[in-house]
């Protein structure tokens, strides 16, 4: 028991950090509804202190399946006023297949837009020919193959992304420790991600407490300016 109190406690302080840097991306939690037949239902509420998401996906017959995502990141700002955040909205279209009993694969092609922003007032001093923001817009095409044990009162499951990360219609001017973001962005604006996660379930038939544990690598650029860690919880129900 004293180590899931531990446990509680790091994850409660892991989502409450506020990056002092200028953050590009963040991922969401990833949609894993473990469809197993025609007409099932299932919906997620995730997120954390900085974001809130809401997740469905629905069983079009008995081997195809579509999705919708929403996540939108909204974490306080810091003190001095520096802050950011974002939205992504997200469709996909998947295939999945009951192996045995309990045991399920999935595999979703995924497109998602949205947009990022950044203020940082503290660097207009230093910086006054700026606006000391930058905001872009973005698209994210991904496929996330999926296989899950779904027990009655509970589910494990692996999942990752394989994705390519665009920005483009940059806005602002921002500099930071003496760099243009805006042309720092673009000269990143191509990503590709892969980004693993676990996702267990605990609860009752049709509800369930839902934690999602999640590492994001840039193989574009590792150093690249985003979180490169996930950890989500919230509830998820299925129909």
């Amino acid at each position: 028991m004293k180590n899931i109190y531990s446990l509680l406690i790091l994850v409660f302080i892991f989502v409450l950090g506020i990056s002092c840097n200028p953050t590009f991306y963040v991922p969401n939690t990833q949609n894993v509804p473990m469809i197993g037949e025609k007409g099932q239902v299932n919906l997620s509420l995730a997120g954390n202190v900085n974001q809130v998401e809401i997740q469905g996906a629905y069983g079009l017959n008995s081997k195809f399946a579509i999705q919708a995502n929403t996540a939108f990141y909204i974490p306080g700002d810091l003190d001095n006023g520096n802050g950011g955040g974002g939205k992504l909205f997200e469709l996909g279209l998947g295939y999945y297949k009951p192996i045995r009993e309990r045991i399920i694969f999935e595999t979703y092609a995924l497109l998602g837009i949205g947009g990022m922003e950044n203020h940082f007032p503290t660097t207009l001093t230093a910086n006054p020919n700026t606006t000391g923001k930058i905001s872009a817009l973005l698209n994210r095409y991904t496929i996330q193959p999926i296989l899950g044990f779904n027990a009655k009162y509970y589910s494990v499951i692996f999942s990752s992304r394989f994705s390519s990360l665009n920005y483009g219609n940059y806005k602002g001017s921002l500099v930071f420790d003496n760099a243009d973001q805006t042309e720092y962005l673009k000269a990143n604006r191509i990503n590709f991600l892969i980004e693993p996660a676990l996702t267990v379930r605990v609860g009752s038939e049709k509800i369930k407490f839902q934690l999602q544990v999640m590492h994001s690598f840039n193989l574009s650029n590792d150093l690249f300016k985003q979180e490169d860690d996930l950890i989500s919880m919230g509830l998820n129900f299925h129909f």
